[in-house]
């Protein structure tokens, strides 16, 4: 008999690791020593356990939320610390003030100016937001004003989208001279495959909210002054089921997006085997809920 405990599917996955292989240990300890130094706002992450939504705020508004070297190290914490989150469903990701994210802080790209520190740089967000992108919960980016350069990318690094009515994003790169550097390139061919995706970097166009809806960029729009409380309203529809549940249908999405098919049909059935005549299953069963 094949036994599988339910605390088996509450981790990410073992496939996952295949995404960071290449990003050695000691590479990532380099760029945190590199970029820990350079100071500069701060990143928040507030846990709800009694609905299982937790909010991360990028609190750097005097610099319309640019990431600082300090930020970017915080922002590695914080997804660490969302790995081992055993009752969590779900995630926010936003801004403070009136800005999402402008990218790198100036003062950071200064000190890093080079392409070895790039690289470094580039390495450790690479590993934070791929790991964002494959944690086991329903994650959201609110988009309120704009997201420019590394604020786009990190829009990409989320499940869903939602936009407030002056939400703006737009793939600046190109204007400085580079490409995307935070992985958002990739995850961009990947939400809205590669013709769209070549012309939003190429254009470096600005995609306002109404137009991010209309391209499949955004999910949905929001007022501006309910930004927060009508994204979290959104969010709770999606995860009104056990965390088992949520954890164990984001990680099919997570096998489906970097397994072979055999490979993810095998992750599906071992996902759910466990959860067959569990307890979410029975208290279902006894109260008919199937059709109601």
């Amino acid at each position: 008999m094949i036994s599988i405990g339910l605390k088996k599917i509450r981790p990410i996955l073992q496939f996952n690791l295949r995404l960071y292989q290449s990003l050695s240990k000691s590479t990532l300890n380099e760029a945190i020593e590199k970029l820990k130094p350079l100071k500069g706002g701060h990143i928040s992450l507030v846990k709800d356990e009694a609905s299982g939504i937790a909010t991360i705020t990028l609190e750097h508004a005097e610099k319309k939320n640019a990431l600082s070297g300090q930020m970017m190290v915080e922002f590695a914490d914080i997804v660490e610390d969302l790995k081992l989150w055993e009752s969590g469903k779900g995630l926010i990701l936003r801004g403070s003030g009136d800005t999402f994210c402008s990218g790198g802080d100036l003062n950071t790209v200064k000190n890093i100016n080079n392409p070895c520190d790039g690289l470094l740089m580039s390495t450790l967000m690479h590993s934070t937001l791929n790991q964002l992108y494959c944690l086991p919960l329903v994650t959201v980016t609110l988009v309120h004003g704009k997201a420019i350069g590394g604020g786009s990318e990190l829009t990409t690094a989320t499940d869903f989208r939602v936009f407030s009515n002056t939400g703006e994003t737009s793939f600046v790169q190109g204007k400085m001279g580079v490409v995307t550097g935070w992985g958002g390139g990739t995850r961009l061919v990947h939400l809205l495959g590669p013709r769209l995706a070549l012309y939003l970097m190429t254009s470096c166009k600005k995609v306002s909210s109404e137009e991010a809806l209309n391209i499949g960029l955004s999910d949905s729009t929001v007022p501006v002054d309910s930004r927060y409380e009508d994204t979290l309203n959104w969010l709770h529809q999606l995860i009104k089921h056990d965390s088992e549940v949520i954890n164990a249908m984001k990680n099919i999405v997570i096998g489906a997006r970097n397994l072979t098919l055999e490979e993810s049909f095998l992750n599906e059935r071992t996902l759910f085997s466990p959860l067959w005549g569990g307890p979410a299953n029975m208290r279902a069963l006894k109260k008919n809920v199937k059709h109601k």
